[in-house]
């Protein structure tokens, strides 16, 4: 029984610190953020593991891999404004995967420092908040 509770009390220290450790990406944050840094480059989420998702931004187009890059998503980009833009769907690999042609998500960037940009999506009246890391930049 005193494992158990000592698992049990390591398990919460950790999550703990996995929500302690993407707030404290934001210490310094850019004033004013630098949303234009999601128009390229190659983008991992910080709470998803690499193999399970990665997203590339070039010439307006978004595509997001999934399934070791097996799988994938493209759409649209469409700026609203320097902070926000609608993404539209506009082909996957996998029929079986939740999003459908031509649906629209909209994204917001909230908060930019250094690589990390935190946003929210907006998908059938559902929003999400993440944060992004910019891990390359593409030309």
């Amino acid at each position: 029984m005193k494992h158990l509770n000592t698992v049990l009390f390591v398990m919460l220290c950790l999550s703990f610190s996995l929500v302690k450790s993407q707030q404290n990406m934001f210490l310094t944050s850019d004033n004013p953020a630098k949303c234009q840094n999601i128009k390229t480059g190659k983008f991992l989420r910080v709470d998803i593991p690499v193999d399970k998702w990665v997203m590339v931004v070039q010439d307006n187009v978004q595509t997001e891999y999934y399934n070791d890059g097996k799988d994938y998503v493209k759409s649209r980009i469409d700026f609203v404004d320097d902070c926000s833009y609608k993404v539209t769907v506009i082909g996957k690999s996998d029929e079986k995967y939740p999003v459908k042609l031509g649906e629209v998500m909209v994204n917001r960037i909230l908060e930019t420092d250094r690589n990390f940009i935190k946003l929210t999506s907006e998908y059938n009246t559902k929003i999400s908040e993440f944060v992004l890391a910019k891990v390359e930049e593409l030309n």
